[in-house]
């Protein structure tokens, strides 16, 4: 079977989040569970930069597409290589007027979002359907596997250019439905869509096209990052305005769990972190929380236990509700670290609250995947306080390390931790705490369950014991993808060149 996949992100080229770990990782998979996969990107500086092309350009077909393929110079074109470190199969969509900018993929150098990104994404979408559709006479793939708002219109172009020819299956994958794609309705003509799909039942949203609705009104199917968000995002509270299409598709939506990629993260061999350890071997981690409390101005204390926050500074990731809970983690004898960089005003809130506990709390602002790395080597407890989550990969990266999660039980943060409770310690099956109410008060009720975990040493080692042993294997979520993709493509590779 041959798989196109298409997303923006790829580590360790280009990230911003969980996309690009999953762009790296799920393909891999895809071809050891016996597809055939190749990438689309746009060719970012990042991304470009860690490709080898090879072989001549394919220049996309311009008619009935987005304007901007008649007036770009250069015009866009399609480069084939390898990314140089894995030797993945790519193309890069290549457009250096769109992609090649100072800034991030979405946002500008001020954090704004990039005026045109609708056609600079409507262009990523209009070169795989033309990729799904045989335009390059060398290759052609049975599915096209579609990641997030940013491809949301490929389901939309395979059906308006498909005329008489065989198309792909389309599968569309919701990594967070709370970005969604929304542009004004003037733009329609330049995407080169049709008025007539700018309704209720297309890709209309309140007055405004949304690119996140198109991909889940068209495609052959809808997956998200896990079980339970698959259907929370069925509700109000969590459908983000979309909870009505989602019910109406409700035969074609599944959750399929997001997986880590063990060969990155691995503390027995990570080559990031100051000491190795593993089960059975875990001075290493006592070795590495004592060089990241030194080396981040921490008072250099064995007993403490170091909660840490690997995160986007967000609404969304909960972040804003920590410092209502620091004074108490300070008075129990735990410190904290949280690393990342977002909303203003979370961010200053934030440093404020930890300015007051010198050598005890501190906020390092940014993002740096080595440190990233440390961090969860040293951590105690790792904190994902989310209002909502559609996966979470820290939460997966913290029971591998020895780092037991906290979390907000909802989405996959409760599909993947069981809470500390009398009866999960005693089956042993309890890998971290969760509480359930989105408030400060109920965070702090899990921190101080977890304070009082970590003062009995025995059953604090033998949690940490079963959340290091418990395994997200991505080739367990390959294998239910490729179940779906069979599915949908029964006669896979008849299509194909």
């Amino acid at each position: 079977m041959k798989i196109l996949y298409v997303c923006t992100e790829l580590y360790p080229l280009l990230k911003t989040g969980g996309l690009a770990d999953v762009g790296a990782a799920l393909p891999a998979a895809l071809q050891s569970a016996g597809s055939e996969v190749r990438l689309l990107l746009p060719a970012f500086a990042g991304i470009a930069k860690g490709v080898r092309v090879e072989g001549l350009p394919l220049l996309l077909s311009p008619e009935g597409g987005p304007e901007i393929l008649r007036t770009l110079q250069p015009a866009p074109r399609l480069l084939r290589g390898q990314v140089e470190a894995t030797s993945q199969e790519v193309y890069l969509l290549d457009a250096p007027a769109l992609y090649q900018r100072e800034g991030g993929p979405y946002l500008d150098a001020q954090g704004r979002e990039w005026t045109d990104n609708a056609m600079r994404f409507a262009l990523l979408c209009w070169a795989a359907a033309g990729l799904g559709l045989g335009e390059d006479r060398q290759w052609r793939p049975d599915v096209v596997h579609a990641h997030d708002w940013h491809t949301g219109l490929i389901p939309v172009y395979l059906q308006l250019r498909a005329q008489d020819r065989v198309t792909p299956a389309c599968v569309f994958t919701i990594h967070n439905l709370a970005y969604q794609g929304v542009f004004p309705a003037s733009v329609l003509p330049a995407l080169g869509l049709p008025e007539s799909l700018f309704t209720m039942d297309g890709i209309e949203f309140y007055g405004q096209l949304s690119f996140m609705k198109a991909g889940l009104q068209f495609a052959d199917a809808i997956t998200t990052v896990s079980p339970r968000y698959a259907r929370e995002i069925m509700t109000h509270e969590q459908g983000c305005g979309l909870d009505g299409v989602l019910r109406f598709r409700a035969e074609h939506v599944s959750g399929i769990l997001n997986g880590v990629d063990y060969s990155v993260w691995d503390p027995s061999a990570d080559p990031l972190i100051d000491a190795h350890f593993d089960v059975g071997t875990m001075g290493g981690k006592r070795l590495v929380k004592q060089a990241l409390q030194r080396a981040m101005g921490l008072e250099v204390r064995a007993d403490a236990m170091l909660c840490v926050a690997v995160t986007r500074l967000s609404e969304q990731k909960g972040l804003h509700l920590v410092p209502a809970v620091l004074d108490a983690l300070v008075a129990q004898g735990g410190q904290l670290l949280v690393l990342g960089s977002g909303d203003a005003e979370i961010e200053e809130s934030i440093r404020e609250a930890v300015s007051r506990f010198p050598g005890q709390a501190v906020l390092r602002v940014g993002y740096d995947e080595p440190l990233a790395h440390r961090i969860m080597a040293a951590a105690d407890v790792v904190l994902v306080p989310s209002r909502f989550e559609p996966c979470g990969l820290t939460q997966l990266y913290g029971l591998r390390y020895g780092a037991l999660p906290l979390v907000h039980a909802v989405g996959g943060l409760a599909d993947t931790v069981t809470d500390c409770t009398a009866e999960t310690l005693a089956d042993h099956s309890a890998s971290g705490f969760t509480f359930h109410e989105f408030s400060a008060t109920d965070l702090d009720s899990a921190l101080q369950r977890a304070f009082a975990l970590y003062r009995r040493p025995a059953d604090w080692a033998s949690v940490q014991q079963h959340a290091m042993q418990l395994r997200f294997d991505w080739l367990v979520a390959a294998q239910a993808y490729t179940a779906l993709f069979q599915r949908l493509a029964p006669q896979a590779g008849t299509a194909s060149a």
